[in-house]
């Protein structure tokens, strides 16, 4: 008898194989009393050791295989092995309770663990799950048992398991696992983003498929609508292989529009461009037919490191990513780190509210050696292409102007001493904070364009932590009140010739997409994999005939009105 359970849809596609149980023995940890703590510390060091070269070595297939930012993962993972609040505090345990080293690794990994997890906020619970990984790799050695990896399988089959860690996705072998689903997890976790990278279906946050699926019953993960069939009859086999080909045809159709522009019906332009981290994410987007790179997030040149990126460093990334694009424009976003996503390298203030807290153009204005750097670095590789530098985080007319004379400061110190600059750089803001939207008519008069990130946007006005479980409710891109905020920006960059772009995940989403395009968005920057079917979408949707709808649109209640009508209409 088949079963469908529902979770979250993490990876596009249809796969249809044999389940495979990936389940890892128990690591059954006994505390016992030791005799010689230097011979345990030697132990533990030994453990430590090996674990650092299976990381290492998933690292580097990671980097050949799915590119600079999914190795930073590792590379952030062998930076645990070596953290000294951690490794330290295991070696002191080990030596003032004179207790074996597995069950002090356990004791303190777990602390920090449980540190993470209550964390209201999706990032910080992702170094809970680093930590949990890095530490079962550790106590395997410590306890010599040998856990299963994706690595082995040489069928095919989609693989069951409570969690899929960053590791066990690096090594999935596309030819045998044609599918995952998990009892956690959600679209942010880093299983999720890897298997979009990977173009691996994949549901997660089941909550169940470990105790309904056994070992070689046949499934179907369907990642289009986050559902997982068990045990399928002949009828659904044939039904979602339909689907499947369905799928495949409109991937073939999309494909064909890789090097067209983006118009509407009606004949009316917009540019589709993608939201990039590292510079090995730009051969996606121009596979993908990107008009340009909408969001260039630099933090992750400095992240999974102990230090910060020299200026040599970033000069060479930034170049790189200009010369792939050629002309097309590059929204280089400065350094959007702190509060929420630490560097263990910064000695940055614990908070109590970090999305409210010192962060991003915050930050870099108070460490402003750090800032200048990067801006010389940007400087500098803009003569390699089409830059436009953009300020996160702004809050108040204030810090634009302060950032852009810092800017502007570095800027004439690279031309007095002979380096060349380019003179038709634009500078613009990241429109996240309300405050920011509704005096959007005064920051337009000196910017020279707005991109609006909705993930903040939406939070900060429904005052709803997007990661929190118990009131996702609120974050509603299509809420009356958030395009109401959005028609503000686009007016007021409109009305001073300015353009204005989305880099939020609502410029990719379909049902804001026709939304965006009656209220006048320029730029639509999202996941280099939504570009095709937003462009499709769009060729099918007359722009006039959507601004007539507009004013009933903002006057409607609820989200539910808008998304039903939009649904209906368009």
């Amino acid at each position: 008898m088949s079963e469908l359970i529902s979770g979250i849809a993490a990876s596009a596609g249809i796969a249809i194989a044999k389940a495979f149980i990936l389940e890892n023995p128990e690591l059954n940890i006994v505390k016992k009393p030791i005799e010689n703590s230097e011979a345990e510390i030697a132990r533990f060091q030994d453990a430590l050791d090996k674990a650092k070269v299976e990381l290492a070595a998933i690292k580097d297939r990671a980097f050949s295989e799915l590119g600079e930012d999914k190795a930073a993962i590792f590379a952030a993972h062998l930076l645990v092995l070596s953290d000294p609040e951690l490794i330290d505090a295991v070696k002191q345990k080990i030596q003032s309770e004179n207790v074996n080293a597995e069950s002090a690794m356990d004791e303190i990994s777990s602390m920090f663990i449980n540190m993470f997890e209550q964390m209201d906020n999706e990032y910080m619970k992702e170094r809970a799950a680093d930590i949990r990984d890095v530490s079962k790799r550790v106590l395997s050695h410590l306890l010599q048992v040998t856990f299963a990896t994706p690595a082995s399988i040489t069928e095919e089959v989609i693989i069951i398991a409570e969690d899929l860690t960053p590791s066990d996705t690096a090594q999935l072998n596309r030819k045998f696992v044609k599918g995952f689903a998990t009892d956690i997890g959600g679209r942010t976790s880093h299983s999720a983003i890897m298997s979009r990278s990977m173009e691996i279906p994949a549901v997660v946050g089941t909550k169940s498929v470990t105790t309904k699926i056994k070992n070689g019953v046949m499934v179907i993960i369907d990642g289009l609508d986050g559902q997982v069939i068990v045990d399928p009859s002949e009828d659904t086999i044939k039904q979602y292989e339909d689907k499947k080909e369905t799928y495949a045809r409109q991937k073939a159709e999309w494909a064909k529009l890789v090097n067209e522009a983006t118009h509407t019906e009606d004949g009316h332009h917009v540019e589709l461009a993608a939201n990039i981290g590292t510079p090995a994410d730009v051969q996606g987007v121009l596979d993908n037919g990107g008009e340009g790179v909408g969001l260039y997030r630099t933090e992750f040149l400095y992240m999974g490191r102990d230090q910060l990126p020299s200026e040599e460093e970033q000069f060479s990334a930034y170049k790189e990513v200009l010369e792939k694009m050629g002309e097309k424009p590059v929204v280089i976003r400065t350094l959007d780190i702190g509060g929420d996503k630490e560097l263990p390298y910064l000695d940055l203030p614990k908070e109590m509210n970090p999305f409210l807290g010192f962060r991003a153009i915050r930050l870099c204005l108070e460490e402003q050696d750090m800032f200048r750097t990067q801006l010389r670095a940007l400087l500098r590789a803009s003569v390699y292409g089409n830059l436009k530098i953009m300020f996160p985080m702004i809050a108040t007319l204030d810090e634009f102007r302060s950032a852009k004379a810092i800017l502007l400061e570095e800027k004439e110190k690279l031309s007095s001493e002979g380096t060349s600059v380019s003179d038709s750089i634009e500078i613009g803001i990241m429109v996240e904070i309300p405050s920011t939207a509704v005096m959007a008519d005064i920051f337009a008069k000196e910017v020279d364009f707005f991109s609006i990130g909705t993930n903040d946007l939406i939070q900060y006005t429904m005052a709803a932590d997007r990661m929190n479980e118990q009131v996702s409710y609120l974050y509603q891109p299509y809420s009356p009140a958030i395009l109401r905020l959005v028609k503000m920006v686009i007016d007021a960059a409109h009305k001073e010739g300015k353009w204005a772009g989305m880099c939020g995940e609502m410029a990719g989403d379909s049902v804001a997409i026709p939304i965006l395009l009656g209220l006048g968005l320029d730029e639509f920057s999202m996941s280099a994999t939504s570009i095709l079917p937003a462009r499709s979408q769009i060729s099918r949707l007359s722009k006039e005939k959507i601004a007539d709808s507009l004013d009933k649109i903002l006057n409607m209640s609820t989200t539910a009105e808008v998304e039903a009508f939009v649904k209906e209409s368009f």
